[in-house]
C-alpha cells in the first residue's frame, strides 16, 4: 500500500530508534561476539542489508584492539575522502589522514604505473604503527597495505576492510583474512562494501572509545 506523503515519519530520533529496532528484528546477530554486534548493527544501518552478517569476518581481538588504539590517540588512516565525510564522532586525540589528493600521490602513481589509491598508501608508512585503517573504496589500497606490511612496514592496530567492486575487492579482503591473520581486522567478504560502511564501522568504534 502506498503511503500518503503526509504520513511518513519525520522525527529524527524516532527514525533512528525504529531503524535499529527493525535491524534487531531482521538480522541474526547471535553468532557474533558481543563486542562486534554494535559494529554489525551500524554496518547494516549503513547499507540496508541484514544478510551481510553472514559475510563478516573478523579476528577475535578486532574490536578491543581498535577501541584501545583509539583511546590511546591512534591516527585514523583512510583510503577515500568519502570515508572521512561519514565520520560522525570525531575525537581530537585521533588525527585523520587521507593522502589520496596529495600532490605526491599523483606523481607516485604515474611513476609506478599504479592507482592513486595504492600510491596514497605509501605515504602512510610513518603513521602505520598502531593506527586504525579504514578502507572503503579501493581494493588496490588494501593490496598495497598488505604489501607494505610484508615488506616490513609497521603493523596497524586494526584494519576495517570494506573495499567495494567487481575487480579485486573480494580478492583483497581474502588476502587479508587468509594470508595476514596476525593483522587485527573486520572485513566484509565479497564484492560488497563502500565508504559508508567503512565509516559506519569506524563510528561504532569511536563511540565505544568515547565511553
Amino acid at each position: 500500500m502506498a503511503h500518503h506523503p503526509a504520513s511518513y515519519l519525520r522525527d529524527p530520533d524516532a527514525i533512528y530508534r525504529e531503524s535499529f529496532a527493525a535491524i534487531r528484528r531482521e538480522a541474526s546477530l547471535d553468532g557474533l561476539p558481543e563486542d562486534l554486534r554494535p559494529v554489525a548493527l551500524r554496518l547494516i544501518h549503513a547499507c540496508g542489508m541484514p544478510d551481510i552478517v553472514g559475510d563478516l569476518a573478523w579476528t577475535p581481538d578486532a574490536v578491543g584492539a581498535g577501541r584501545t588504539a583509539l583511546r590511546a590517540g591512534a591516527p585514523i588512516l583512510l583510503d577515500a575522502t568519502m570515508v572521512e565525510a561519514g565520520i560522525r564522532s570525531r575525537r581530537p586525540d585521533n588525527p585523520i589522514l587521507c593522502t589520496l589528493r596529495d600532490d605526491a600521490t599523483a606523481a607516485r602513481a604515474a611513476a609506478h604505473g599504479t592507482t592513486r589509491s595504492a600510491a596514497a598508501v605509501d605515504l602512510w608508512r610513518e603513521h602505520l604503527a598502531g593506527a586504525v585503517v579504514a578502507i572503503g573504496n579501493a581494493p588496490t589500497a588494501l593490496f598495497r597495505l598488505l604489501e607494505l606490511v610484508a615488506e616490513g612496514a609497521p603493523r596497524p592496530a586494526l584494519v576495517l576492510g570494506f573495499p567495494v567492486g567487481f575487480v579485486g575487492a573480494a580478492e583483497a579482503k581474502e588476502a587479508l583474512i587468509c594470508h595476514r591473520p596476525e593483522i587485527a581486522h573486520i572485513v566484509l567478504r565479497g564484492r560488497r562494501g563502500g565508504s559508508a560502511m567503512a565509516a559506519a564501522a569506524l563510528n561504532a568504534l569511536l563511540a565505544d572509545a568515547s565511553t
